[in-house]
């Protein structure tokens, strides 16, 4: 079975430049960490890349994802979305047999 890496919208790269996140240096970060309600969840922040990290580009933008992380994000489509209960990054997974109400926690 082929496994594809994460794919970004431009909706998600179009928002990092408007924070201006390349400018100071910094990439939007995904990765999986254990816990949650569910079992996983994702952690999604500004930092630096590193050197074992798959860099994702685009609109002249960066997400980098840890080696740990990419096997749970495979064929994922990180996205942004404005609603009224807010802006947020969010994670569509085809991996995730199951997630909680708020999207951050997931089950595989």
């Amino acid at each position: 079975m082929l496994t594809l890496p994460p794919k970004v919208t431009d909706r998600a790269f179009e928002r990092l430049a408007e924070i201006g996140a390349q400018a100071q240096g910094k990439s939007l970060r995904v990765a999986v960490e254990g816990g949650g309600c569910s079992g996983f969840q994702y952690e999604i922040q500004l930092d630096e890349p590193k050197p074992d990290d798959l860099i994702l580009s685009g609109h002249g933008e960066t997400v980098v994802i840890d080696a740990i992380s990419l096997p749970f994000l495979a064929s994922a489509t990180i996205d942004f979305s404005e609603e009224l209960i807010g802006a947020r990054f969010i994670i569509d997974n085809p991996n995730a047999s199951s997630s909680c109400g708020c999207g951050v926690s997931f089950s595989m």
